[in-house]
């Protein structure tokens, strides 16, 4: 039994790219889709209203005035296309945002949710009798509180921390947490415990050397797990006029890939490493990211019986 699987990573709530996963289904002729961690943005985008029912918004180092709603929906759609979320408010509520971090906090955590909601509900309506698996599991950077949407779905299956088929030859685990990074984003974790939730899901595959290792970080000390090294104010190093780049995945990935050699590790995290490293008999995956542009990049994986048939990596 052949199995296409079009796999991506790290859209960061780019509704552009998000709607190109679901294409990519039919497009590649994919049997199965996954988009593995990192789904929701990073940034709230205010839209003022004025007191004369004009608009105005701080956008990409302008500021934008819009006079119809025409105007304000093209901002809109350009602000959820590059991963942030537009949020029309008045001045009023500005000043009280702006004193209340707790405020911000709530309202952020909120839009994260109804975008992921009206992305399960996009999702269900194209692919619902579409005989296409789609898989959308959360990474380190996606608060806990979107889980909820992507659980209830009867389309969508969210992977994580569960042993799921693929297909009646492929079971695939999943894990969205990683190891500390300088960011503190919501799903990090220690090492140990990494390596715990990965022996704990492996304790229940049946045929482990059939399995896709779907963990969102990379194996530390690879090709696809360098990311630029950061000094104490948190910007890249440079040393020749070039960024230094330094090994950010994680070391229980590493040790849990050598220890079980499942058929294919599937990874994202970080966007700068796309590419193929080899673990003993498992290939590793990374397909990086260009979110912020509205590029898709992706991994095309055709998978057969205790091996892989070919692989692409797309960008489109």
């Amino acid at each position: 039994m052949n199995t296409r699987i079009f796999f991506v990573t790290d859209i960061h709530g780019s509704e552009r790219c998000f709607k190109k996963f679901l294409n990519g289904g039919k497009f590649y002729k994919a049997d199965v889709l996954m988009l593995a961690g990192d789904i929701t943005g990073k940034m709230i985008i205010p839209i003022v209203k004025q007191y004369d029912d004009t608009w105005l918004c701080s956008y990409a180092g302008s500021e934008i005035p819009m006079k119809s709603e025409v105007q304000v929906q093209e901002l809109e759609k350009s602000i959820r296309d590059s991963g942030f979320y537009p949020y029309r408010t008045e001045a009023s509520e500005m000043l009280s945002l702006e004193a209340d971090k707790k405020k911000v906090n709530e309202l952020f955590t909120k839009l994260m949710v109804d975008t992921v909601e009206s992305w399960v509900q996009m999702a269900e309506e194209r692919l619902r009798d579409s005989g296409i698996k789609c898989f959308i599991s959360p990474g380190n950077d996606d608060r806990w509180e979107i889980d909820s949407a992507l659980n209830k779905s009867d389309v969508i299956i969210n992977s994580e921390e569960r042993v799921v088929e693929v297909d009646r030859d492929h079971e695939m685990i999943t894990l969205g947490l990683t190891n500390h990074t300088p960011w503190k984003s919501p799903r990090e974790f220690d090492e140990e415990v990494l390596a715990e939730r990965v022996d704990k899901m492996a304790a229940g595959v049946k045929k482990m050397e059939n399995c896709v290792f779907n963990l969102h970080c990379p194996p530390y000390g690879t090709v696809i797990d360098l990311a630029p090294k950061l000094d104490g104010t948190l910007k890249p190093m440079l040393s020749g006029g070039q960024v230094v780049m330094a090994s950010a995945g994680s070391t229980a990935v590493r040790d849990a890939i050598k220890k079980y050699q499942p058929l294919v590790g599937l990874h994202g995290h970080i966007h700068e490493s796309k590419g193929v490293a080899t673990i003993d008999r498992t290939k590793c995956f990374n397909p990086g990211s260009e979110y912020g542009e509205g590029v898709l990049r992706g991994l095309l994986l055709d998978l057969i019986e205790k091996r892989i048939k070919s692989y692409l990596f797309t960008s489109g």
